[in-house]
C-alpha cells in the first residue's frame, strides 16, 4: 500500500512538472489557430493568423536577422571553441584549471551584466551598435559552451591511433581529418547546436548590443508588447517550435538507427 501511494505521488509530481512546463506552449499553439483576434477567448479553429504572417514584414525581417546572426555566430563560435579546446588540452594542469575557471565566468555571469558591459565597451571604442556588434556579442558568449562540449571528447582521444596513422604514411592533416575529427565530431555538433540555440533564444544581450537599426526576433516581439501583440506571433512561434521539435527527433533517432544497422 505504501509503495503504491509513493508511486502515485511520484507520478503526480512528475505530471505536475510537465504540465507546468508545457501548458504555456500548448496554449500558445492553440491560440495560433484561433479564429478571433484576441487571446482572451477562443472562438474556433482557423489558419488566418498563419496567412497573416506574410503581411508582418517587421516580424519576418527580425526572424531573418535572427537566423543569420545565429547561423554565423554558431559557425564562428564552433571554429574558435574547437581550436580553443585543443589548446586547453595541451596546457599544464595549473594553466588548464585557470583557463577553465575563466571560461565559466561568461556562462555563470548574469546576461544583463554581460549585455550592459558589451554595450559600454562598443560605445567606448566608437563602434556603432548594429549587426557587427550583435554578432561579436553572440560569438563571445557562445565560445565557452562550444569549448566545454568539445573538450571532453578531446580528453577521450587515443593518441596511439593518431600516431599509428602517421606511421602508416598519412600526413598530419590527413590523420587529423580521418582519425581525430570523427572522434570529436559528436562534441562539435553538440556545441554548434547549443550555440545556435542560445543565439536564437537570446534577448537581453541582443537588446543592449543590437542598436536601433538591426532587430532580432526577441527584441522585435518585446517592442510589440507596448501595443497589442498580434496572434501572428503565436503562429510564428508554433512554426519555430515544430521545426526545433522535428530536428530534435531526427538527432535523437539517428544514433538508434545506426546501432540497429550495425
Amino acid at each position: 500500500m505504501k509503495n503504491k501511494l509513493s508511486n502515485f505521488f511520484k507520478v503526480a509530481y512528475i505530471a505536475l512538472i510537465m504540465v507546468f512546463l508545457y501548458a504555456p506552449i500548448v496554449v500558445l499553439i492553440l491560440f495560433s489557430f484561433n479564429a478571433g483576434s484576441t487571446r482572451a477567448r477562443f472562438t474556433g479553429l482557423s489558419l488566418v493568423h498563419y496567412s497573416e504572417l506574410s503581411a508582418q514584414t517587421d516580424l519576418l525581417n527580425a526572424l531573418k536577422n535572427t537566423l543569420i546572426v545565429a547561423l554565423i555566430a554558431s559557425v564562428v563560435a564552433t571554429l574558435i571553441g574547437t581550436y580553443a579546446a585543443f589548446v586547453i588540452a595541451r596546457l599544464s594542469p595549473f594553466k588548464k584549471n585557470a583557463v577553465l575557471k575563466s571560461l565559466n565566468i561568461p556562462m555563470l555571469n548574469a546576461d544583463i551584466v554581460t549585455g550592459i558591459s558589451l554595450m559600454l565597451f562598443f560605445v567606448f571604442i566608437s563602434i556603432k551598435l548594429g549587426f557587427v556588434t550583435l554578432l561579436i556579442a553572440h560569438i563571445m558568449f557562445n565560445v565557452p559552451y562550444v569549448t566545454m562540449s568539445v573538450l571532453p571528447k578531446i580528453r577521450q582521444l587515443n593518441k596511439s591511433t593518431y600516431e599509428a596513422a602517421l606511421d602508416l604514411g598519412a600526413s598530419p592533416a590527413m590523420a587529423f581529418r580521418k582519425v581525430v575529427v570523427p572522434e570529436i565530431l559528436p562534441g562539435v555538433i553538440s556545441g554548434a547546436l547549443m550555440a545556435f540555440t542560445l543565439s536564437l533564444d537570446d534577448f537581453i544581450i541582443s537588446y543592449f548590443t543590437s542598436g536601433s537599426d538591426f532587430m532580432t526576433l526577441s527584441v522585435c516581439i518585446n517592442s510589440m508588447t507596448k501595443k497589442t501583440i498580434p496572434l501572428a506571433v503565436n503562429a510564428l512561434s508554433t512554426i519555430l517550435f515544430v521545426a526545433v521539435f522535428v530536428i530534435l527527433l531526427i538527432i535523437n533517432f539517428r544514433p538508434d538507427r545506426k546501432k540497429k544497422q550495425a
